[in-house]
């Protein structure tokens, strides 16, 4: 069997880096703290007392 050099994962790593984040990793990111907003709000409503 072949020794497969990982020549191939730095040249993925420099050229991610010349991309920069993206708009995709934005997009997950704001996807992610708007989720844990509403789940954080579905789980407290229901801890709201109501005999005020």
């Amino acid at each position: 069997m072949d020794h497969v050099s990982a020549a191939w994962l730095t040249d993925a790593a420099l050229a991610a880096g010349r991309q920069g984040s993206g708009n995709l990793l934005r997009v997950v990111l704001i996807v992610m703290v708007v989720g844990c907003v509403l789940t954080g709000w579905f789980l407290l409503r229901g801890y709201r007392r109501k005999d005020r």
